[in-house]
């Protein structure tokens, strides 16, 4: 019988590498599958002004997502440890950016609605509210269009929760920025921007005439009332913040920057508080040496005021957020050893 001699070729056995033989540093390395994956490349660092539009979303997420009052939404996104690094303006254009929102959300609404297609889902509300944020930049604020879409784009990506609307961001704050300077003039403020069951209603008491113009004032942002620590320095502060003095010693300023970077602020010479939101404490009288409760007192303008003329104050308030920022308020003024 002819077999095939032809022998097969020797297997090739594995040596074990010489353990004293090193590698050179410029000699490729081949990887095994138990070696360890490599590290993901870190995000880089966010934009310039993106962590000011990402608190004005938050913001904006609890007063229209969770029921919370702006007051209360402030406190609550203001108290973290990454928005307490924020340069005080960022702090400002934050509130800046939600407030405009909420005041024309109506309107901004209408004109987003004309470029989508369908709304959107339920579960894409930060992507709503980065969306109405970047189109109250481009219509109200005079942001710049490529830095507030680049901006809101960045922002969605970085999101969770809005990651997947990226592109439908992009392309829907172009035609905002194309088209909507053209729309809004088209769209009244009044019927648009405020309730329709708050308007009817002040229609039903003062008119309608009277309820229109009540309308239009609530759209316009509110000047600056501060209360004094010392009322006898009004003339003084008056000047240096370029204000009003009110009958009742309040200092009105129609226009200013920050608050948190106005003179006398970080001194505590002053608080802000309304003009008519100082007349109750006013109405006591004498208090001094007297115990005082002030029931919702955050964020602590009459619970200020009492104790400057001499009240020991306890201040109740439901909120803890806020009620923190009332003993921070209280410890700028140094009026903290009289609140309770």
């Amino acid at each position: 019988m002819n077999r095939d001699r032809t022998k097969a070729p020797p297997k090739r056995r594995y040596r074990k590498p010489d353990t004293q033989t090193a590698i050179r540093p410029d000699q490729p390395r081949s990887r095994s599958p138990h070696d360890k994956k490599e590290r993901k490349p870190a995000a880089p660092p966010p934009a310039a002004g993106l962590e000011a539009r990402v608190m004005a979303v938050d913001i904006l997420d609890n007063v229209l997502g969770r029921g919370k009052t702006l007051d209360e939404a402030l406190g609550a996104t203001q108290s973290g440890a990454r928005q307490r690094e924020l340069p005080a303006r960022d702090r400002a254009f934050a509130r800046l950016l939600a407030t405009t929102v909420l005041r024309d959300r109506g309107r901004l609404s209408t004109v987003l609605g004309r470029f989508l297609e369908r709304p959107l889902p339920r579960e894409a509300r930060r992507a709503e509210l980065i969306l109405l944020s970047g189109a109250a930049q481009l219509l109200l604020l005079g942001t710049p269009g490529h830095a507030a879409i680049y901006l809101a784009v960045e922002q969605a990506q970085r999101d969770p929760k809005a990651e997947r609307f990226h592109k439908l961001t992009n392309a829907v704050l172009r035609k905002v920025a194309d088209q909507g300077p053209k729309i809004l003039p088209t769209l009244d403020p009044v019927t648009t921007d405020v309730p329709e069951w708050l308007l009817a209603r002040w229609s039903r008491t003062y008119g309608e005439e009277t309820a229109r113009r009540i309308a239009e004032a609530s759209l316009h942002e509110a000047a600056l009332d501060v209360t004094l620590k010392s009322p006898s320095e009004a003339a003084i502060w008056a000047e240096q913040l370029k204000g009003t003095v009110l009958p009742t010693g309040t200092i009105r300023l129609e226009e200013h920057g920050p608050v948190e970077e106005l003179s006398g602020f970080a001194e505590g010479a002053w608080w802000v508080q309304d003009a008519a939101a100082s007349l109750p404490a006013r109405l006591l009288g004498d208090v001094a040496g007297k115990r005082v409760a002030d029931l919702c007192a955050a964020p602590g303008g009459k619970t200020a005021q009492l104790a400057s003329l001499g009240a020991r104050v306890t201040a109740v308030d439901h909120s803890v957020p806020r009620l923190k920022r009332l003993d921070a308020n209280m410890q700028r003024l140094a009026l903290l050893d009289r609140v309770a």
